[in-house]
């Protein structure tokens, strides 16, 4: 009798994995109503980067509300990012785990590489999303992340560009080009840093494609190329290196950090991967009203954010009527007003009805970030995955431990 009840329970445990699994096939299969309903009292564990108090609470006081409202879809969020997700789905998927924990991550760039290549993202799914439709797909720096297409694997959510931030009652003339910057750390010692993580791994590659010049390091990572044009990287930092903050002797470990220097009033030159984060901390009272933002020359790297959905969630359902809030007419616009988040929407406007057009045109202008004319003017585009790990590692060996 126990063997009988042992083989039953396996059985009724593989069949219920069975149906679990056909169930999440059929996704394919349903009407956007029918993913809807099948979504309504499901929770959405989201993982994403938590470092910003504006993005927070758009996160927490206005989407989170908003799904449960409308959608009756719980959305719980956890920090975590990048090396995190990918251990976490790495680890599920090797252990053969049936469920994760994840049903939503905020991800980009090399996590995005990172994920395709052990094939833990969901997907082809954007096209199911009924606001896909006014998603700016034609634009190169949304279209492709890092330079890899995005094939439906992760939905567009926000379009951004790195800028230099300084403050204008100490710094009259700030640096434009890394010849200034090596004239402006020379007669300003301690008055400039480098963040430790992504923000700074993005300055650094807008100053690799300033030394191998436009287009050289486009397309798949080449090591003899990045060989020979990083070595005028690390050679150039380290000339200057001695006048950083603290003589280049220990960095920031984040660029939230940085800013508190800056704020500090340690360092008179910060930097941010959102063009528009200048406005936004002044709004949020952390940085001086003489703080004003601006674009190195000949350019600096314009990138965007996805969001995706792990091949293993078991509600992925209520992650896809989450994902198409986000691109939502009223969630893009709430995100791209400079007092909410001010980050750039993924929307083409020519897409959108015309009282849409006249309402995303008419947000208050960020007063002290590069005008939107001059971000693509600036604009490069992300290189490949591989070379942002290799500066991580390269600018450890080659510069902070020298």
């Amino acid at each position: 009798m126990k063997t009988f009840l042992k083989y039953l329970l396996i059985y009724i445990f593989l069949i219920s994995c069975s149906s679990s699994s056909k169930q999440q096939d059929e996704l394919t299969d349903l009407d956007w109503e029918q993913i809807t309903q099948r979504a309504k009292g499901q929770t959405v564990n989201m993982m994403m980067w938590q470092g910003d108090p504006n993005v927070n609470s758009y996160m927490q006081n206005y989407v989170a509300p908003a799904v449960q409202k409308q959608y009756g879809v719980d959305l719980k969020i956890a920090s975590g990012q990048g090396n995190t997700i990918v251990s976490i789905l790495m680890s599920e998927l090797e252990a053969g785990k049936s469920e994760s924990e994840l049903d939503l991550v905020w991800i980009n760039g090399e996590t995005f590489y990172q994920l395709r290549e052990i094939d833990a993202l969901y997907g082809p799914f954007v096209s199911k999303l009924p606001n896909s439709k006014y998603l700016d797909l034609d634009n190169p720096f949304i279209k492709y992340d890092f330079q890899q297409p995005i094939n439906g694997y992760e939905v567009p959510w926000g379009n951004v560009q790195f800028a230099m931030i300084y403050d204008s009652a100490r710094v009259q003339d700030p640096p434009q080009n890394r010849q200034q910057l090596t004239e402006y750390v020379k007669a300003h010692p301690g008055s400039f840093t480098i963040p430790n993580d992504f923000t700074g791994m993005t300055f650094l590659k807008s100053l690799l494609i300033d030394f191998a010049g436009p287009s050289t390091l486009d397309g798949e990572f080449d090591k003899e190329t990045y060989q020979q044009y990083s070595t005028q990287l690390w050679e150039y930092l380290n000339r200057i290196k001695p006048y950083f903050w603290k003589e280049g002797k220990t960095f920031p470990s984040s660029v939230s950090a940085m800013h508190q220097l800056f704020v500090n009033g340690e360092i008179k030159l910060t930097m941010s991967n959102n063009d528009a984060e200048v406005d936004n901390k002044m709004l949020e009272g952390l940085f001086p009203e003489t703080a004003r933002a601006y674009l190195l020359q000949p350019g600096t790297i314009q990138n965007s954010h996805y969001v995706g959905i792990p091949v293993k969630s078991t509600h992925k359902a209520s992650a896809m009527v989450v994902s198409n809030f986000l691109i939502s007419l009223k969630a893009q616009y709430r995100k791209a007003r400079p007092d909410v988040w001010g980050d750039g929407t993924v929307l083409a406007r020519e897409k959108l009805p015309d009282n849409w057009q006249s309402k995303f045109n008419d947000i208050p202008r960020q007063r002290y970030a590069p005008s939107q004319d001059s971000l693509q003017k600036y604009a490069l585009r992300e290189l490949a995955p591989k070379y942002m790990s290799r500066l991580y590692e390269d600018f450890r060996t080659e510069v902070i431990q020298q």
